[in-house]
């Protein structure tokens, strides 16, 4: 019998059982609650950076925290946004509780022993600059600085340190010095209970807090350099048009510049003057930030002011503790200037500005569509375009005014001359798609089928509910952009603050799948519904590489992923619905698209350089005409809406999956009521592009903040662009096949849709299976692959055979596709465990961790064990935790085996992981078992997942014993 009651169990059941992030040594366990704590420190969080708050680290980010050795130190972090933060200490393994909600707050406690970096522990996040170093100090961190030499002019000290609360010496313009200096006393500047620091009685500020909007320039009167080196005080916003600049008096050259770090406490600043000896220079403070904000969910920066103080000439570099230095400032630049709103259709196109040999026309314009929320192309080369007039309330029952349009180019300029009202009452729609003899259409919270009738115009029925459930509690995060897959399923991608359990009608509440944020699938013919996988924040785009791989573009988060079926991606908030994830998979682009370090709504407007802004939407790797020049191969388009513009990234191949780099932007509208949706490319290679045209940029529920009159649709062309009249519905079958080795992925998909549509049939497969056998481009064979199988032209054995197949593309899709109905057979499952070991593709192996959620768990021990034996895989983007999420439900269904089997794999996550799991488990047996780890963990190496592993078991029986 164990030693440990059942009380401490359960303790330990609801601790292990909490959202991933618990895994703290025993060390800080066991001195959390009962240690006297030596050194405090609090930082807020943000996913830039951590800035201290408090003492001499008050407004430093990444401030370099210090104790003595054997001091106890804590460590809070304060959430400054609505993002999953934690804090970690990487030598000590010490690690916080993650938190989620702006204002909660966590902390890690420890006895300091050695040098260490603390950083935050969510993919992404230290890498975006939330990292910072700890000391050991061998004595007090309080230093005496040497005291500063004013400068002369004439004889007489220049008044740079404002102790005679006067502006003698300095030149005012505009309104933001009046009134200066200011006192320490005063709280007409900044809020009474603020820490500004002055260095005497006296400061000047543009502003401070409360008076931010006011602009201005403050400027010296020149004097001589006599001394190397100088130091002032500086505070305000991290701004380039708030900032103190060092100018040579003789040539007005700037020698120094820095802002503030948007902050109220003033800062030393350095300045090395040993190039400027015996020349004069004088100062300029620079206020041209109004901080109004012009975006209705976004209030005004009360940072858009400069505060300055105390300038003084020093023989020796002097050292402050609470040194501010430029390279730790991330400053945002002057707001992008849009020079346009409010234009007519025509006039917003003739200010766009596109690559050399493009050009762009206004398609259709108010009154003809007015809020376009998506649209897809039909067989004929027809627009089907959703209106969205009920946004951003949901109607009444019976009151929707939304409606679904048809247009057509019937001329070929470019022009959508043709339109046509295919239905109308429908309500808060947001997804449209078409196939089958119908439109698919997402109107939560309903999922509906529209059949067609024969004139290709009208509706042929009513519209019919094939599921139910989808939420709409923030009605800009319903499902959306739905696009056909190439194995036949209805892709769609859903937001994080819309919960939504969906369902056939009647379904009972138990069997519903939720879904708040990810990839979702359905299939047209089976009528079956699943998750594709979970994460990110609010995608409004998904689109497919020529190798099938399925990509979405996401909001507020980094925003591109390329998506795994079975993969479980980073959140904006709230937790995964299993408790025992631990880990999520990051973004793949190597950048995001906006600037700053205070999250990505400030740098809004501001983030020209770096692509435009954090909301993209719309999806489109572009696979159409051959002479669209080659750098577009492989690229994917997305808009960004607070950037007015077309952002590209190029997408190269990394070990199991992709990484992205930003490209020059594709398009710029110059136009700041711009909001392209989506768009998609023709037979003839020019692209239609919806834009929503709205002077507000993001979503609002109050329906008065929206222009509900106004919408757009463009053609871009490419100057050899052609215009093509096509119905792929009047073409034969043979011809549909042909159209497979067509350059234009326009033809491939929809003619592959309407063989799906039309099934098997033998000359068909025969025709595909000779392209499948004997063409020597992947991307064709793999399109005769996708053909075969959306009309039954496969067996699971030809799917077994094709696992032996020379390129790793195919063994990937055959395995994929073996797997669809959750029934790999018995010889499957054996060459699948001989692949775990011997393939060399990471994209096989990846795939191979994707099926393997889809088979039931008994049947995956051994292809598990394969996997784990690849320490090549170890760095892998996606690998590790996909292997994980296969594992997972294993661990409790035979722990001996399951721990066994991680204390030999090379992947990190893996023992840590399965130890974590098995103390979830809470019994007796289940801590026995970790007991017996922990022995077994004496004999092998500091390293790697042991260590990892040894410090779960810390916490475990730091809790229970």
């Amino acid at each position: 019998m164990s030693r440990y009651s059942i009380s401490t169990l359960l303790l330990l059941f609801v601790l292990l059982s909490q959202s991933y992030g618990l895994n703290n040594t025993f060390e800080q366990v066991q001195t959390a609650d009962t240690a006297e704590i030596d050194r405090e420190y609090t930082l807020e969080a943000v996913i830039t950076g951590y800035t201290g708050i408090g003492g001499s680290i008050d407004g430093i980010r990444n401030p370099v925290l210090q104790a003595k050795k054997g001091e106890t130190v804590r460590i809070t972090i304060v959430n400054g946004e609505t993002l999953t933060h934690d804090i970690v200490m990487e030598e000590l393994g010490v690690k916080s509780e993650a938190i989620i909600e702006e204002g909660t707050e966590t902390s890690i406690t420890f006895v300091a022993k050695s040098n260490d970096t603390y950083y935050c522990s969510i993919p992404g996040h230290r890498e975006a600059g939330m990292e910072g170093e700890f000391q050991i100090i061998e004595a007090s961190t309080d230093e005496v600085v040497a005291e500063g030499v004013l400068p002369q002019k004439n004889g007489e000290p220049v008044n740079v340190d404002f102790e005679y609360a006067t502006l003698d010496d300095w030149t005012a313009e505009g309104e933001a010095f009046e009134g200066q200096p200011t006192s320490d006393r005063s709280t007409e500047v900044y809020e009474e209970d603020m820490n500004i620091n002055p260095s005497g009685q006296f400061y000047v500020s543009s502003g401070g807090t409360k008076k931010s909007t006011e602009t201005g320039k403050l400027t010296s009167t020149s004097f001589e350099v006599t001394h190397p080196y100088a130091a002032f005080k500086v505070s305000g916003g991290a701004l380039q048009e708030t900032r103190v600049e060092i100018i040579d008096a003789e040539t007005d050259e700037v020698i120094f510049q820095i802002t503030g770090n948007d902050h109220q406490r003033l800062r030393p600043v350095v300045v090395d003057l040993q190039d400027q000896m015996g020349e004069q220079i004088f100062i300029k403070l620079i206020d041209n930030e109004t901080g109004v904000s012009e975006i209705p969910y976004i209030g005004d920066n009360i940072w858009a002011h400069i505060s300055f103080d105390d300038f003084r000439f020093y023989s020796n570099r002097p050292d402050f503790p609470d040194e501010l230095n430029p390279e730790d400032i991330v400053i945002l630049p002057p707001r992008d200037m849009i020079e346009n709103a409010g234009l007519s259709g025509e006039e917003a196109a003739k200010e766009m500005e596109l690559p050399e040999g493009f050009s762009v026309q206004l398609a259709a314009s108010e009154p003809d569509v007015i809020r376009p929320i998506a649209f897809t192309i039909d067989d004929r080369g027809r627009l089907w375009v959703a209106e969205a007039h009920t946004y951003p309330e949901k109607a009444p029952e019976g009151e929707g005014e939304d409606r679904i349009l048809i247009f057509e180019d019937t001329t070929g300029d470019g022009k959508l001359d043709k339109r046509t009202v295919f239905i109308e009452g429908l309500n808060l729609v947001s997804g449209i798609e078409i196939g089958h003899g119908g439109v698919w259409v997402g109107a939560a919270p309903e999922f509906l089928y529209i059949p067609i009738d024969e004139s290709g115009n009208k509706p042929a029925g009513d519209p019919k509910v094939l599921l139910d459930g989808w939420g709409y509690e923030d009605t800009h995060e319903t499902l959306n952009s739905f696009r056909w897959g190439p194995d036949g399923w209805l892709y769609g991608t859903h937001g994080v603050f819309t919960h939504s359990k969906v369902g056939k009608p009647g379904t009972h509440e138990d069997e519903r799948l939720k879904l708040n944020a990810g990839v979702w699938r359905y299939h047209p013919t089976r009528h079956e519904f699943e998750v594709f996988a979970y994460g990110t924040s609010n995608p409004w785009g998904i689109d497919f590489n020529k190798y099938g791989h399925p990509f979405i573009t996401a909001c507020v988060i980094p925003h591109l992923y390329h998506v795994i079926q079975g993969g479980r991606y980073l959140r904006q908030a709230g937790e995964h619905f299993n408790d025992y994830i631990y880990d999520d998979i990051g973004h793949i682009a190597d950048h995001v698209h906006w600037v700053g370090d205070n999250g990505p709504h400030a740098g809004n407007h501001r983030s020209g350089s770096a692509g435009g802004g954090h909301a993209h939407a719309g999806a489109m790797f572009y696979q159409g005409a051959e002479h669209w020049p080659e750098e577009y191969d492989n690229m994917l388009f997305m808009n960004n809406i607070h950037g007015y513009r077309t952002n590209a990234d190029k997408i190269e191949r990394k070990g199991s999956g992709y990484t992205a780099t930003h490209a020059e932007d594709f398009l710029k509208t110059h136009d700041s009521w711009s909001q392209w949706l989506d768009f998609r490319y023709m037979p003839g290679g020019s692209v239609y592009a919806i834009d929503w045209y709205d002077k507000n940029q993001c979503h609002s529920p109050n329906p008065a903040v929206h222009d509900k009159s106004l919408g757009r649709i463009y053609n871009i062309r490419h100057e050899l662009d052609e215009y093509v009249q096509v119905n792929l519905k009047e073409k034969s079958s043979l011809e549909l096949v042909e159209y497979q080795l067509h350059h234009n992925e326009w033809y491939v998909r929809h003619a592959q849709r309407i063989l799906q549509e039309r099934g098997p049939d033998q000359q068909v497969h025969n025709a595909l299976k000779e392209i499948l056998n004997q063409n020597p481009d992947i991307t064709r064979k793999l399109r005769a692959l996708w053909s075969l199988h959306v009309t039954h032209g496969l067996t699971d054995q030809d799917y077994i055979d094709l696992l032996d197949h020379e390129n790793e593309y195919m063994r990937s899709w055959a395995i994929q596709l073996l797997a669809e109905d959750e029934n790999v057979p018995e010889k499957g499952i054996q060459k699948l465990e001989n692949m775990a070991y011997n393939d060399n593709s990471a994209l096989v192996r990846l795939y191979i961790t994707s099926a393997l959620q889809r088979m039931e768990p008994a049947k995956r021990w051994g292809i598990l064990e394969g996997l784990y034996t690849h320490s090549e895989d170890a760095g892998d983007h996606n690998l590790p935790l996909m292997a994980w999420f296969a594992a997972e439900p294993l661990v409790e269904k035979n722990m001996d085996r399951a721990l066994d089997l991680a204390m030999e794999s090379e992947l990190p996550t893996i023992l840590p992981y399965t130890i974590k799991r098995v103390a979830a488990v809470g019994t007796d047996q289940a801590m026995e078992k970790l007991e017996n780890v922990e022995k077994d963990l004496k004999d092998k190496p500091n390293t790697g997942q042991y260590d990892q592993a040894r410090q779960e078991l810390d916490l475990i029986f730091g809790q229970a014993r």
